[in-house]
C-alpha cells in the first residue's frame, strides 16, 4: 500500500469528504475549490438533527447511513430506529448514540467479567482475555472520557447522577486512575499546551530517539503521581494539588486492597495490567500528537500539533485525529472537527499546519523511532501550494527539522 495514494474505504464519511476536498485542492494547486462550500454544507447537515441528512453515530464499526441502507427493513424498523430514538433521549447530544452503546458494553460485559474474576472463578485464560479486550477498549473509552472531561459529561442532564458516577466504576478497568485524566489533561496540558512547563512536553526530546522516548515514557510512568501535584503547588493551585494527590493515591490503595484481600491474580489482570498498558499508550500517543514542533513558532497550536485523517483515530476514537482543531477549541464537539478544518483551511495553510493520512498516532511514533521520514512524507496531505510543490525529500527534511530537541534557551525565549 502506498500511503501517498491509498484511500481507505473504511474512513468515516466526514473523513472521506474532507480528504477528497483536500486532495482536490492539491490537484488544482489553489485554495478552496468551487465545491468546498457544498462539502461544508454536507458535513453540517450530517451533524444537524433538523436536517434530512442527519447521521448520528450509533456504532463505530459502521456509519449509520450504511446500516440503514443494508439492514433488512424489519431490522431497521423494529431494532435500529427504536434503539436510536431511545439512546438519543439518554445521550447529551443527539449525534452521540455511540456513547450510550459503549456504556451498555462496559456495564454489560466489563463489570460482570471483573466481578466474576474476583469473586467467583478466576482462570488465567479468562483473566488475560479480559485484559486484551480492555486494551482494545482503551482507545475508545479514553477518547469518550476526553469528550466527557471537556464537556462536563456525555449524558442528558436528567441522568446527571449516573453520568457523574460511572467513571468511578469503569476508569480502573481500562487503566485510568480516578479523576487524574481531568486534572492532567484539562487543568494542566491544555493550560500549558506542550510548552516548556507542560510535564509531558515533547520539546525537551529528539522525537526520533528511542532513548529519549524511553526517558519520556519512564518519567510519566514513575513520576507523574508526584510531579502533577507539585506542578499545581508551583502554580498556586493548592486545591488541585490536594485533589490530584488524593484521587491518585486512593486509586492505588483500592488496587492494593483488591490485590491483597480479594484476589491477587484477578487484580493483576483487571487493574494492574490495564494501568501499565494504558500509560504506555497515552505517552506513545502524545509523543505522536506533538512530535512535529516548528522551531520558528513552537507555541502555536497550528505548529505544535497535527491532524490525522485515518480510521483508528477518527472512526474508533471520536475524531482524535483532528488534534489541531481540538487544541484551537478544546470544547468543540468531536463531530464538528472535520467541518471546522475545511472552514478554516486557509488559516491552517498559512500557519504551516500539518495533515497526514493512512497513519495513526501510535504508528507515527513507531515510524519516527525508525527515522522513516520518507514514509511520513508520503503520508502528508499538502494544505498549501508551498507544501504541494515540495519534493518527497524536501517534505522529509522539513518533518525531520520539526522533531529536533529545543535548546533550553530557545524554549525560554519563545515562551516570554
Amino acid at each position: 500500500m502506498d500511503p501517498s495514494t491509498f484511500i481507505d474505504p473504511y474512513l468515516t464519511l466526514p473523513d472521506q469528504l474532507v480528504l477528497q476536498e483536500l486532495l482536490r485542492n492539491e490537484d488544482t494547486k489553489i485554495g478552496k475549490s468551487s465545491k468546498t462550500s457544498d462539502t461544508v454544507q454536507t458535513l453540517q447537515c450530517l451533524n444537524n438533527p433538523k436536517e434530512v441528512g442527519f447521521d448520528p453515530t450509533v456504532f463505530q464499526f459502521w456509519d449509520t447511513h450504511q446500516l440503514r441502507t443494508n439492514l433488512h427493513p424489519p431490522a431497521r424498523k423494529y431494532v435500529l430506529d427504536p434503539y436510536v430514538a431511545w439512546a438519543q433521549e439518554i445521550a447529551r447530544y443527539p449525534t452521540d448514540v455511540v456513547m450510550v452503546t459503549h456504556l451498555l458494553i462496559y456495564f454489560g460485559m466489563s463489570i460482570p467479567s471483573a466481578v466474576w474474576l474476583h469473586c467467583y472463578h478466576f482462570t488465567w485464560i479468562h483473566g488475560l482475555l479480559h485484559w486484551i479486550l480492555h486494551v482494545w477498549f482503551a482507545g475508545t473509552y479514553t477518547l469518550m472520557k476526553h469528550q466527557y472531561v471537556h464537556m462536563n459529561g456525555v449524558l442528558a442532564p436528567k441522568y446527571r447522577i449516573f453520568d457523574r458516577l460511572f467513571p468511578y466504576l469503569v476508569d480502573p478497568l481500562v487503566g485510568h486512575t480516578w479523576n487524574s485524566y481531568y486534572y492532567h489533561h484539562v487543568k494542566h496540558h491544555h493550560v500549558e499546551g506542550n510548552g516548556p512547563a507542560d510535564l509531558n512536553s515533547t520539546m525537551w526530546y529528539d522525537r526520533d530517539s528511542i532513548t529519549d522516548f524511553a526517558c519520556y515514557v519512564g518519567r510519566f510512568f514513575f513520576l507523574i503521581w508526584l510531579e502533577l501535584p507539585l506542578y499545581f503547588l508551583r502554580t498556586g493551585k493548592l486545591k488541585y494539588a490536594l485533589k490530584t494527590a488524593l484521587w491518585e493515591g486512593s486509586n492505588y490503595v483500592f488496587i492494593y486492597l483488591m490485590w491483597r484481600y480479594i484476589n491477587p491474580r484477578a487484580a493483576f489482570c483487571v487493574f494492574i495490567l490495564p494501568l501499565l498498558t494504558l500509560r504506555l499508550g497515552l505517552m506513545a500517543g502524545n509523543w505522536g500528537q506533538h512530535a512535529f514542533v516548528d522551531p520558528d513558532n513552537p507555541t502555536s497550536d497550528f505548529r505544535s500539533s497535527i491532524t490525522l485523517i485515518d480510521v483508528a483515530s477518527n472512526r474508533f476514537c471520536f475524531n482524535d485525529g483532528y488534534h489541531t482543531s481540538h487544541h484551537l477549541h478544546p470544547r468543540r464537539h468531536w463531530r464538528d472537527h472535520p467541518v471546522a478544518l475545511l472552514k478554516d483551511r486557509e488559516r491552517y495553510a498559512n500557519e504551516k499546519a500539518l495533515v497526514f493520512r493512512n497513519i495513526d498516532y501510535l504508528m507515527l511514533t513507531v515510524k519516527l523511532l525508525q527515522k522513516d521520514y520518507e514514509y511520513l512524507a508520503k503520508c502528508m496531505v499538502p494544505l498549501s501550494a508551498q507544501q504541494a510543490n515540495m519534493t518527497l525529500q524536501e517534505r522529509a527534511d522539513m518533518l525531520r527539522g520539526r522533531t529536533r530537541r529545543f535548546p533550553k534557551e530557545h524554549i525560554h525565549a519563545s515562551s516570554v
